[in-house]
């Protein structure tokens, strides 16, 4: 579905991507691990076209999507953001139906506010939630009417940064297993970055390790825990001691 071939990026005199290559498989989960300041993030805004990469291809089912127009890309794709992202003014519903109310193919309101609550429905909250304000809701709900939102237009490819970030063991575990549940329903290809080995145990099927600005290591995440690499093992097992050098 994604592929990337020797994709370099450099802020200044910061070399960030090195020459990432990678393909995720449609239908498949895949989570990119590695250190924070290791560029997860910037591979992941250099495939929306946030970011150009500086040299290297990007393509989406063989279409070279680096130089060109993002737009028919862009609607192909659900994201749910690190920190939620909610439009404050808008109420929950509005907020899930963000997409389906504008373009050329936006929905009467009724229709999109059904649609969103059958949405926050299927994230486990009560309808009664979508006339509440984001403000009004916990954290957990807040990352959960977010969840619903990157599914709302039934996108063929999700986009996931840091979903559990700033929850408790047991919410994060809630968001991860509703995370595997959805996407394993829609057939959806879905690419989550993170550091949080619990979500890469509960989500990936492949799992990539991205350090030094390429990737050091991928594969299918039943082998991630028997792979000799010492940078995967150091990182997995959060030891201080390794080649993965820590500031102390």
């Amino acid at each position: 579905m994604i592929a990337l071939r020797d994709v370099h990026k450099r802020f200044g005199d910061n070399r960030v991507l090195q020459g990432v290559t990678l393909e995720i498989a449609s239908g498949t989960s895949m989570v990119i691990i590695g250190g924070s300041g290791t560029g997860k993030s910037v591979l992941l805004k250099c495939i929306l076209g946030l970011v150009r990469p500086d040299q290297g291809t990007i393509t989406l089912e063989g279409q070279d999507v680096t130089g060109g127009d993002h737009d028919a890309f862009l609607a192909r794709f659900g994201m749910l953001f690190q920190g939620g992202a909610l439009f404050d003014s808008l109420r929950v519903w509005e907020n899930v139906a963000f997409r389906l109310l504008r373009g050329p193919k936006a929905l009467p309101k009724p229709e999109a506010r059904e649609v969103a609550i059958e949405k926050l429905r299927r994230v486990g909250l009560k309808p009664a939630t979508a006339d509440l304000f984001p403000a009004e809701l916990s954290g957990g709900m807040q990352k959960r009417v977010g969840l619903a939102r990157a599914i709302a237009a039934s996108p063929e490819i999700i986009f996931f940064d840091e979903p559990t970030t700033g929850l408790d063991p047991i919410m994060a575990g809630v968001i991860n297993e509703l995370i595997r549940e959805i996407v394993v329903e829609m057939g959806a290809t879905a690419m989550t970055i993170t550091h949080d080995m619990s979500s890469v145990r509960a989500i990936a099927d492949s799992v990539a390790m991205l350090h030094g600005g390429v990737i050091r290591w991928t594969g299918p995440v039943s082998e991630l825990d028997a792979t000799p690499d010492p940078f995967v093992q150091q990182f997995i097992h959060g030891r201080a001691d390794g080649p993965i050098e820590s500031i102390r």
